[in-house]
């Protein structure tokens, strides 16, 4: 009788044990089902939804570090990247380098000064690398006489010669 009730006892055990394994499992799967977004029920179309969700997610990524690498290619210290877009009231001015300068960004805002452009909004970033996006109004009420591409060309030969001062070959 007593090597009965362990018997009974050991297969209690067992069933308590598996199914609190099945239990963690489901909890897993649904976890898993709604980190992916899935809508599936079935254990397999959940594993197939999270496929396809890193497969996605791994798309997104290559895609970022083709961008980053884009850039970085794009902004050679010899010669910083410089885009100016024409705007119903001023210009968006966007300035970027693989390397920040030591006084770069006073170098820049000069020049919009000199070019009497107001910043009225901008976001710098000078930590390794300089990347300045700034929108700059014309003080002097001629902006439709001022050209983009003027304004390109003096930010552009402005902090060249700013790199080329700062390069300890040149």
């Amino acid at each position: 009788k007593e090597a009965e009730e362990g018997k009974k006892q050991a297969l209690k055990n067992m069933v308590s044990k598996e199914y609190k394994r099945d239990s963690s499992l489901r909890e897993k799967f649904q976890l898993l089902r709604s980190i992916t977004n899935s809508h599936a029920e079935g254990e397999t179309s959940i594993i197939e939804d999270a496929s396809k969700y890193i497969k996605k997610l791994k798309h997104k990524v290559d895609k970022i570090n083709n961008e980053t690498t884009s850039e970085e290619y794009f902004c050679d210290p010899t010669d910083p990247m410089v885009t100016v877009e024409t705007l119903e009231k001023g210009f968006m001015i966007k300035v970027m380098s693989s390397k920040n300068e030591p006084g770069m960004l006073v170098c820049v805002l000069e020049v919009f000064e000199d070019l009497g452009l107001e910043v009225v909004e901008a976001r710098v970033s000078c930590t390794d690398s300089f990347s300045l996006h700034a929108i700059g109004i014309s003080n002097n009420d001629d902006c439709e006489s001022m050209d983009g591409e003027a304004v390109k060309q003096a930010v552009a030969v402005a902090v060249s010669t700013w790199s080329d001062s700062q390069d300890p070959k040149g």
